[in-house]
């Protein structure tokens, strides 16, 4: 591993002339445990745990994160390879468009996507479209300090109607290092 690699990429915290704007993603930097639920297009589901990082990334003007489902471990080793998930988003701030620009890659299961992202009231929505034109929405609601609930979204036809493919439920890791059992944590 290269730590010059990591110490050029990881920054402290917002860059100081964007700061007030970095709080929509920034609020959620730090380690999330999560139960994700796949909707799988025969309407049965799919629940596996996982695990989501966030950072201040490239001096403070953009936010990276990994997700990992299932999570590291026991499960993950045992789970079969188009089950597995490993990718990173990088969202950066432009202050032109008062807009996040989104880039999520997923090489474990080939997954490449563009969005835009956007406060919309008290929630997190981001727009744009698979490698494969679809349009997706992805977004983040119920936010607060200890859970969020993320969701992930495909429309078949140009946006007048949404799929549900995926949501996330997350919580602080360190609820887990409390001793608070994923299902209590979760309810």
């Amino acid at each position: 591993m290269s730590e010059g690699f990591l110490e050029a990429l990881q920054a402290a915290g917002p860059a100081p002339e964007r700061a007030h704007k970095m709080d929509l993603y920034g609020q959620f930097v730090g380690s999330w445990e999560l139960r994700v639920t796949r909707f799988l297009e025969d309407g049965s589901t799919r629940e596996r745990p996982g695990e989501w990082h966030f950072t201040w990334v490239l001096e403070g003007r953009a936010i990276q994160d990994v997700w990992i489902v299932p999570s590291r471990g026991a499960l993950r080793e045992r789970t079969p390879p188009d089950q597995l998930y490993y990718g990173t988003t990088l969202r950066t701030y432009d202050p032109r468009l008062d807009a996040w620009h989104i880039q999520y890659t997923d090489p474990a299961s080939q997954t490449y996507s563009t969005m835009i992202g956007r406060a919309e009231r008290k929630d997190i929505v981001q727009l744009g479209t698979h490698a494969d034109g679809q349009p997706i929405r992805w977004s983040f609601r119920d936010i607060s300090r200890d859970y969020f609930l993320w969701r992930g979204e495909v429309s078949l036809d140009e946006g007048q109607t949404w799929r549900k493919q995926v949501e996330f439920m997350a919580i602080p890791m360190k609820s887990m290092s409390m001793g608070l059992s994923p299902a209590r944590a979760f309810g």
